[in-house]
Protein backbone atom coordinates (compact mmCIF):
# COMPACT_ATOMS: atom_id res chain seq x y z
CA UNK A 1 0.00 0.00 0.00
CA UNK A 2 1.11 3.54 -0.69
CA UNK A 3 0.58 5.94 2.23
CA UNK A 4 1.05 9.72 2.44
CA UNK A 5 1.45 11.79 5.59
CA UNK A 6 0.85 15.51 5.50
CA UNK A 7 2.17 16.74 8.83
CA UNK A 8 4.87 14.17 9.56
CA UNK A 9 5.92 15.46 12.95
CA UNK A 10 5.57 14.16 16.50
CA UNK A 11 2.62 11.91 15.67
CA UNK A 12 3.19 11.44 11.94
CA UNK A 13 6.70 10.00 12.27
CA UNK A 14 5.43 7.37 14.67
CA UNK A 15 2.66 6.40 12.25
CA UNK A 16 5.20 6.26 9.43
CA UNK A 17 7.32 3.83 11.46
CA UNK A 18 4.31 1.54 11.95
CA UNK A 19 3.40 1.64 8.27
CA UNK A 20 6.96 0.95 7.17
CA UNK A 21 7.11 -2.06 9.50
CA UNK A 22 3.93 -3.32 7.80
CA UNK A 23 5.76 -3.17 4.48
CA UNK A 24 3.93 -0.12 3.15
CA UNK A 25 5.51 2.54 0.94
CA UNK A 26 5.34 5.81 2.88
CA UNK A 27 5.57 9.35 1.52
CA UNK A 28 5.51 12.56 3.54
CA UNK A 29 5.08 16.22 2.65
CA UNK A 30 7.70 18.54 4.10
CA UNK A 31 8.66 22.15 3.46
CA UNK A 32 12.39 21.84 4.13
CA UNK A 33 15.33 19.94 2.67
CA UNK A 34 16.79 19.36 6.13
CA UNK A 35 13.61 17.62 7.28
CA UNK A 36 13.53 15.73 3.98
CA UNK A 37 16.92 14.24 4.84
CA UNK A 38 15.63 13.17 8.23
CA UNK A 39 12.62 11.50 6.62
CA UNK A 40 14.84 9.66 4.15
CA UNK A 41 16.92 8.34 7.03
CA UNK A 42 13.73 6.87 8.49
CA UNK A 43 12.80 5.18 5.22
CA UNK A 44 10.14 7.73 4.26
CA UNK A 45 10.10 9.25 0.78
CA UNK A 46 9.84 13.04 1.17
CA UNK A 47 7.85 15.33 -1.11
CA UNK A 48 8.92 18.97 -0.93
CA UNK A 49 5.65 20.89 -0.79
CA UNK A 50 3.66 23.31 1.34
CA UNK A 51 -0.11 23.10 1.82
CA UNK A 52 -0.26 26.90 1.94
CA UNK A 53 1.34 27.04 -1.54
CA UNK A 54 -1.08 25.13 -3.79
CA UNK A 55 1.21 25.12 -6.83
CA UNK A 56 3.60 22.83 -4.91
CA UNK A 57 0.99 20.11 -4.43
CA UNK A 58 0.74 18.92 -8.02
CA UNK A 59 3.57 16.42 -7.50
CA UNK A 60 1.55 14.28 -5.08
CA UNK A 61 1.68 10.67 -6.42
CA UNK A 62 -1.23 8.21 -6.46
CA UNK A 63 -1.81 6.93 -2.92
CA UNK A 64 -4.16 4.60 -1.09
CA UNK A 65 -4.29 6.28 2.33
CA UNK A 66 -3.72 9.87 3.41
CA UNK A 67 -3.05 10.97 6.99
CA UNK A 68 -3.61 14.72 7.26
CA UNK A 69 -2.16 15.72 10.64
CA UNK A 70 -0.87 19.24 10.10
CA UNK A 71 -0.01 21.35 13.14
CA UNK A 72 -0.08 25.13 13.09
CA UNK A 73 3.37 26.71 13.17
CA UNK A 74 3.01 29.82 15.35
CA UNK A 75 6.24 31.23 13.94
CA UNK A 76 4.91 31.10 10.38
CA UNK A 77 3.29 34.51 10.68
CA UNK A 78 -0.24 33.56 9.63
CA UNK A 79 -3.33 32.48 11.62
CA UNK A 80 -4.45 28.86 12.25
CA UNK A 81 -7.13 29.12 9.57
CA UNK A 82 -4.47 29.31 6.85
CA UNK A 83 -2.99 26.01 8.02
CA UNK A 84 -6.11 24.05 8.88
CA UNK A 85 -8.70 25.37 6.41
CA UNK A 86 -6.90 26.86 3.43
CA UNK A 87 -4.18 24.20 3.58
CA UNK A 88 -6.68 21.34 3.57
CA UNK A 89 -8.71 22.89 0.76
CA UNK A 90 -5.57 23.46 -1.26
CA UNK A 91 -4.72 19.81 -0.93
CA UNK A 92 -8.21 18.63 -1.89
CA UNK A 93 -8.29 20.99 -4.87
CA UNK A 94 -4.78 20.85 -6.28
CA UNK A 95 -3.43 17.39 -5.45
CA UNK A 96 -3.40 15.43 -8.67
CA UNK A 97 -4.57 12.25 -6.94
CA UNK A 98 -6.93 11.85 -3.99
CA UNK A 99 -6.73 8.70 -1.87
CA UNK A 100 -9.44 6.11 -1.36
CA UNK A 101 -9.13 6.63 2.39
CA UNK A 102 -8.36 9.84 4.27
CA UNK A 103 -7.76 10.35 7.99
CA UNK A 104 -7.99 13.92 9.23
CA UNK A 105 -6.64 14.66 12.73
CA UNK A 106 -8.76 17.39 14.28
CA UNK A 107 -9.02 18.55 17.88
CA UNK A 108 -11.37 18.54 20.85
CA UNK A 109 -11.05 22.34 20.73
CA UNK A 110 -14.03 22.23 18.33
CA UNK A 111 -16.26 22.16 21.42
CA UNK A 112 -17.13 25.43 23.09
CA UNK A 113 -18.10 23.79 26.39
CA UNK A 114 -16.46 25.40 29.42
CA UNK A 115 -18.69 24.44 32.34
CA UNK A 116 -17.13 21.05 33.06
CA UNK A 117 -19.89 19.05 31.38
CA UNK A 118 -19.35 15.93 29.28
CA UNK A 119 -19.03 15.96 25.49
CA UNK A 120 -19.03 13.28 22.82
CA UNK A 121 -19.31 13.07 19.03
CA UNK A 122 -22.95 14.23 19.13
CA UNK A 123 -22.22 17.39 21.11
CA UNK A 124 -22.64 20.48 18.88
CA UNK A 125 -19.42 22.21 17.88
CA UNK A 126 -19.30 25.82 19.06
CA UNK A 127 -15.61 26.62 19.35
CA UNK A 128 -14.61 29.77 21.20
CA UNK A 129 -10.91 29.90 20.29
CA UNK A 130 -9.36 30.90 16.97
CA UNK A 131 -7.78 27.49 16.55
CA UNK A 132 -10.98 25.68 17.50
CA UNK A 133 -13.05 27.67 14.98
CA UNK A 134 -10.50 26.84 12.28
CA UNK A 135 -10.80 23.13 13.07
CA UNK A 136 -14.61 23.32 12.89
CA UNK A 137 -14.41 24.93 9.46
CA UNK A 138 -11.79 22.43 8.31
CA UNK A 139 -13.95 19.48 9.41
CA UNK A 140 -16.89 20.91 7.46
CA UNK A 141 -14.76 21.35 4.35
CA UNK A 142 -13.31 17.86 4.78
CA UNK A 143 -16.74 16.25 4.62
CA UNK A 144 -17.90 18.51 1.82
CA UNK A 145 -14.72 18.44 -0.25
CA UNK A 146 -13.56 14.88 0.20
CA UNK A 147 -16.20 12.48 1.37
CA UNK A 148 -19.55 13.84 0.21
CA UNK A 149 -18.46 13.99 -3.43
CA UNK A 150 -17.04 10.47 -3.33
CA UNK A 151 -18.94 8.68 -0.59
CA UNK A 152 -19.52 5.60 -2.74
CA UNK A 153 -15.82 5.06 -3.35
CA UNK A 154 -13.93 6.71 -0.48
CA UNK A 155 -13.88 6.52 3.31
CA UNK A 156 -13.09 9.52 5.47
CA UNK A 157 -12.42 9.53 9.20
CA UNK A 158 -12.09 12.60 11.43
CA UNK A 159 -10.23 12.00 14.70
CA UNK A 160 -10.85 14.71 17.31
CA UNK A 161 -7.71 14.39 19.37
CA UNK A 162 -7.45 15.44 22.99
CA UNK A 163 -4.22 16.98 24.28
CA UNK A 164 -1.31 14.82 23.18
CA UNK A 165 1.39 13.93 25.68
CA UNK A 166 4.31 11.52 25.71
CA UNK A 167 8.10 11.45 25.47
CA UNK A 168 9.59 14.82 24.44
CA UNK A 169 6.28 16.58 25.05
CA UNK A 170 6.80 17.41 28.72
CA UNK A 171 10.05 19.34 28.81
CA UNK A 172 8.57 22.87 28.79
CA UNK A 173 6.05 22.01 31.50
CA UNK A 174 8.71 20.32 33.62
CA UNK A 175 10.94 23.40 33.39
CA UNK A 176 8.04 25.64 34.44
CA UNK A 177 7.25 23.42 37.42
CA UNK A 178 10.86 23.44 38.55
CA UNK A 179 10.97 27.22 38.22
CA UNK A 180 7.71 27.52 40.17
CA UNK A 181 6.20 29.55 37.33
CA UNK A 182 2.52 30.20 38.09
CA UNK A 183 0.19 28.24 35.80
CA UNK A 184 -2.35 30.74 34.39
CA UNK A 185 -5.43 28.53 34.65
CA UNK A 186 -8.10 27.27 37.02
CA UNK A 187 -6.64 24.29 38.93
CA UNK A 188 -10.14 22.76 39.12
CA UNK A 189 -10.57 22.88 35.34
CA UNK A 190 -10.63 19.63 33.39
CA UNK A 191 -7.95 18.32 31.04
CA UNK A 192 -8.52 15.69 28.38
CA UNK A 193 -5.45 13.80 27.26
CA UNK A 194 -4.22 11.02 25.00
CA UNK A 195 -0.80 9.39 25.05
CA UNK A 196 0.89 9.65 21.66
CA UNK A 197 1.20 5.85 21.40
CA UNK A 198 -2.56 5.46 21.79
CA UNK A 199 -3.28 8.18 19.23
CA UNK A 200 -1.05 6.33 16.78
CA UNK A 201 -3.01 3.13 17.40
CA UNK A 202 -6.28 5.02 16.86
CA UNK A 203 -4.96 6.24 13.50
CA UNK A 204 -3.98 2.71 12.50
CA UNK A 205 -7.39 1.40 13.57
CA UNK A 206 -9.19 4.14 11.66
CA UNK A 207 -7.50 2.99 8.48
CA UNK A 208 -9.43 -0.27 8.85
CA UNK A 209 -12.82 1.38 9.46
CA UNK A 210 -15.59 0.08 7.26
CA UNK A 211 -17.48 3.37 7.24
CA UNK A 212 -16.84 7.09 7.44
CA UNK A 213 -17.34 9.07 10.62
CA UNK A 214 -16.02 11.24 13.42
CA UNK A 215 -14.40 9.76 16.52
CA UNK A 216 -13.25 11.52 19.68
CA UNK A 217 -9.79 10.29 20.77
CA UNK A 218 -9.00 10.66 24.47
CA UNK A 219 -8.08 8.39 27.34
CA UNK A 220 -10.50 6.91 29.87
CA UNK A 221 -10.42 9.60 32.54
CA UNK A 222 -10.59 13.37 32.23
CA UNK A 223 -8.40 14.83 34.95
CA UNK A 224 -8.43 18.11 36.81
CA UNK A 225 -5.47 20.35 36.13
CA UNK A 226 -4.33 20.34 39.77
CA UNK A 227 -4.06 16.54 39.83
CA UNK A 228 -2.19 16.42 36.53
CA UNK A 229 0.46 18.98 37.48
CA UNK A 230 0.81 17.57 41.00
CA UNK A 231 1.46 14.11 39.55
CA UNK A 232 3.96 15.48 37.05
CA UNK A 233 5.74 17.48 39.77
CA UNK A 234 6.09 14.37 41.92
CA UNK A 235 7.54 12.37 39.02
CA UNK A 236 10.21 14.95 38.20
CA UNK A 237 11.04 15.94 41.77
CA UNK A 238 9.60 19.44 41.55
CA UNK A 239 7.70 21.38 44.19
CA UNK A 240 3.90 21.45 44.19
CA UNK A 241 2.47 23.44 41.27
CA UNK A 242 1.52 27.09 41.68
CA UNK A 243 -1.59 28.41 39.95
CA UNK A 244 -2.76 31.90 39.05
CA UNK A 245 -6.44 31.57 38.20
CA UNK A 246 -7.27 35.28 38.30
CA UNK A 247 -9.99 35.91 35.73
CA UNK A 248 -10.31 32.20 35.02
CA UNK A 249 -12.18 31.07 38.14
CA UNK A 250 -15.23 29.90 36.17
CA UNK A 251 -13.27 28.24 33.37
CA UNK A 252 -13.83 24.52 33.94
CA UNK A 253 -13.33 23.14 30.45
CA UNK A 254 -15.06 19.91 29.40
CA UNK A 255 -14.94 16.18 30.02
CA UNK A 256 -14.53 14.06 26.87
CA UNK A 257 -16.12 10.62 26.52
CA UNK A 258 -14.19 7.98 24.51
CA UNK A 259 -17.00 5.40 24.31
CA UNK A 260 -17.19 5.47 20.51
CA UNK A 261 -13.41 5.05 20.19
CA UNK A 262 -13.70 1.75 22.00
CA UNK A 263 -16.92 0.62 20.29
CA UNK A 264 -16.05 1.64 16.72
CA UNK A 265 -12.38 0.66 16.68
CA UNK A 266 -12.26 -1.90 19.47
CA UNK A 267 -9.22 -0.04 20.77
CA UNK A 268 -7.75 -1.07 24.12
CA UNK A 269 -5.63 1.81 25.29
CA UNK A 270 -2.08 1.08 26.33
CA UNK A 271 -2.23 4.08 28.67
CA UNK A 272 -5.88 4.43 29.77
CA UNK A 273 -5.03 7.18 32.29
CA UNK A 274 -2.05 9.34 33.23
CA UNK A 275 -1.43 6.96 36.14
CA UNK A 276 0.43 4.74 33.67
CA UNK A 277 1.01 7.16 30.78
CA UNK A 278 2.76 9.97 32.64
CA UNK A 279 5.41 7.77 34.32
CA UNK A 280 6.11 6.17 30.94
CA UNK A 281 6.61 9.56 29.29
CA UNK A 282 8.88 10.83 32.08
CA UNK A 283 10.90 7.60 32.26
CA UNK A 284 11.39 7.54 28.49
CA UNK A 285 12.62 11.13 28.58
CA UNK A 286 15.11 10.25 31.31
CA UNK A 287 16.38 7.19 29.42
CA UNK A 288 16.94 9.19 26.24
CA UNK A 289 19.14 11.84 27.91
Amino acid sequence: MRKLIVGCGYVGRRVAKEWLEQGDEVFAVTRSESNAELLRSLGVEPIIADVTQPETLTAIPPIDTLLYAVSHDRSAGYPPRVTYVEGLNNFLKYAAHLPTRMIFVSSTSVYGVDDGSEVDEDTPTAATTESGRAYVEAETDFWRGFWRKHQDSRIGVVLRSAGIYGPDRLLRRVASLRNQDPIPANPDGWLNLIHVDDLVQAILKSELASESGTVLVCDDRPIQRREYYTKLAELVGASSPVFNSEGKETSLGKRCNNRLLREKFGLELRFPTIDSGLPHAVDTNNQER
